[in-house]
């Protein structure tokens, strides 16, 4: 019985890990000629934290029904992230926001934008009301399902 001597190419692996990072995958997995190679990494949980708007409307902004220290998991106006990608607060850097706290949305109305694999995705308000919690920071990393904003 002969053994096949592995063709497993380490260059092959650095290039796939770092295609993991320029698209924001955890796993990616090639197959040639019968051999597999699978390059992964484990996304770490990170707690959203609410960020302080450093602003007049900020410190007028209504409080939540719970005074601000309950899971916004639980709230009937969360919004949460339909996808992976970078969140951004306005329509380019340096531009106003399209919300903050304070803000009055209709249904419709753009959040923010998710950036996903080069596209440029807007976030409509999902109902009306006023944004009450901003949970991300503009060019953060979102995950799916993550908590973004609070809309009372």
């Amino acid at each position: 019985m002969v053994q096949r001597k592995s063709m497993i190419d380490p260059d092959l692996i650095r290039e796939l890990a770092k295609l993991l990072d320029e698209t924001g995958l955890t796993e990616i997995e090639f197959e040639r000629d019968g051999e597999r190679v699978r390059v992964g990494r484990h996304a770490q949980a990170v707690a959203p934290v609410p960020v302080p708007v450093a602003s007049a409307a900020a410190e007028r902004a209504p409080v939540a029904a719970d005074g601000g220290r309950g899971d916004p998991m639980s709230h009937p106006g969360l919004v949460t992230s339909p996808m992976v990608g970078t969140a951004y607060a306005g329509p380019q850097p340096g531009a106003r926001p399209f919300v903050e706290i304070g803000s009055r949305v209709t249904a419709g109305d753009t959040l923010l934008i998710i950036e996903a694999m080069k596209t440029m995705n807007q976030i409509p308000a999902p109902r009306a009301g006023t944004v009450v919690q901003i949970l991300v920071e503009d060019g953060q990393p979102v995950e799916f399902g993550e908590p973004l904003m609070i809309i009372e």
